[in-house]
């Protein structure tokens, strides 16, 4: 039952990020459903391949090069689907980062997690 609640409130943050941020767009709620599927899909699988074939890269940078892989993910993810639009990968990392702030904040205030 958790898994769906975490889901719904990931969709529920992709809204909320399209309000916030004008060069992203979700068509609907249903589409948000959707991305924040291929998203937490991306991030359980591509994600930790992506950050141990950058390690180099990441250590030099002091692990800001995660915000660079995390904005990748978002943006193709937004290539491959119909209702969620990025307007540039630049946009795409902003969107990332704001799209975590969101979904631990809300995490955070319903069900009291610290990280």
């Amino acid at each position: 039952m958790g898994l769906l609640v975490s889901w719904g409130l990931n969709a529920a943050s992709l809204v909320l990020l399209a309000w916030l941020i004008p060069a992203v767009h979700v068509s609907g709620f249903g589409a948000a459903l959707i991305a924040a599927l291929v998203l937490g899909l991306f991030n359980a699988v591509l994600r930790p391949v992506l950050i141990l074939l950058t390690l180099p890269v990441t250590l030099l940078t002091l692990g800001l090069f995660i915000l660079v892989i995390n904005g990748f993910l978002f943006w193709a993810a937004a290539q491959i689907l119909e209702g969620l639009e990025v307007r540039s990968f630049g946009w795409a990392v902003v969107a990332a980062f704001v799209y975590s702030l969101i979904s631990w904040a809300i995490s955070a205030l319903l069900f009291g997690q610290r990280a």
